[in-house]
């Protein structure tokens, strides 16, 4: 039951991942970028290196001298565990602080402003 679980969950990353990513390439061409969009891609992105290794540690198994892949794998957990917490973190920081209409304005390339010149 928890592998389906799993599965549910990593899937469903995966596509909110997809869906996200056609909307930053229209908000980046934009120039103007959500900061709460931004962050929930980064828990997203945390989110499913988190599944992918709960994947991982389900479906091997480590021997007596398989110590150094057995750290490995927790290393790895305990990386995708902070960046889950980090995005959770943010998100909770932005929704309390009523920052979900935050929008970051990116600089063009090559182009000088105003003050500038």
């Amino acid at each position: 039951m928890l592998l389906i679980a799993y599965g549910i969950s990593f899937i469903c990353a995966l596509l909110l991942i997809a869906a996200l990513f056609l909307y930053f390439r229209k908000r980046f061409r934009a120039r103007v970028v959500s900061l709460f969009m931004l962050a929930a891609f980064f828990f997203l992105g945390a989110y499913t290196v988190k599944m992918a290794v709960a994947f991982w540690i389900r479906f091997t198994s480590a021997s007596g001298g398989a110590a150094v892949y057995a750290t490995l794998k927790s290393t790895a957990w305990a990386v995708a565990q902070v960046g889950t917490t980090a995005g959770l973190l943010v998100l909770t920081v932005l929704m309390y602080s009523k920052g979900q209409d935050i929008f970051v304005s990116l600089p063009r390339k090559g182009k000088k402003h105003d003050a500038d010149a």
